[in-house]
């Protein structure tokens, strides 16, 4: 509201909820700036470097990661935790398959597991989130580790040594500050 210069009646005559705020706000930032329509483009890439290149785009897309991790308090709102994961849902997993289903096909990802990786991928960060599942940064550091090589054990390796280093400490700095 502050940003906006708009009261709280002013800002629930246009929007229903704290939620339905959160998805248009979520959607037009991502859409207006869509790191896989960027990926696309690379026509040079198979499938798993463009996997590895669109998670490098989007750490270092900084409005987008302070948006993330603005939301990070208020997803403790269960309401707003659901209308995030079906966003989550709705707008990435179609996205996620798509690169995943060219991986597959062009033999750069060797995994049996395609459809369910496109689901759980868009998941993933919220259980990162200490606001969710409540965790210190060496339980976060763990965890992305974890995914990391679980991933690669499904067939899709994104990343080794000290790329995976410096993601994973990067990833813990942001979440730390909020």
């Amino acid at each position: 509201m502050a940003r906006s210069g708009l009261s709280k009646g002013a800002i629930y005559h246009h929007f229903k909820s704290k939620e339905e705020i959160m998805q248009v706000l979520g959607d037009k930032m991502f859409f207006a700036n869509n790191p896989f329509d960027e990926i696309r483009k690379r026509t040079e890439l198979d499938g798993l470097q463009k996997i590895r290149e669109l998670l490098k785009l989007n750490q270092s897309d900084t409005k987008r990661n302070d948006f993330n991790m603005a939301a990070i308090p208020i997803l403790k709102d269960t309401r707003i935790l659901a209308t995030a994961v079906e966003a989550n849902r709705r707008v990435l997993t179609p996205l996620w398959l798509e690169l995943l289903e060219e991986g597959k096909a062009d033999g750069s990802i060797k995994t049996n597991y395609v459809k369910e990786i496109s689901e759980l991928l868009p998941l993933i960060n919220f259980w990162f989130m200490p606001s969710i599942f409540p965790a210190t940064a060496e339980e976060i550091h763990n965890k992305f580790i974890f995914v990391i090589e679980a991933l690669s054990r499904m067939g899709l390796p994104l990343m080794k040594g000290d790329d995976m280093k410096v993601m994973a400490e990067k990833f813990i700095k942001d979440i730390s500050l909020k």
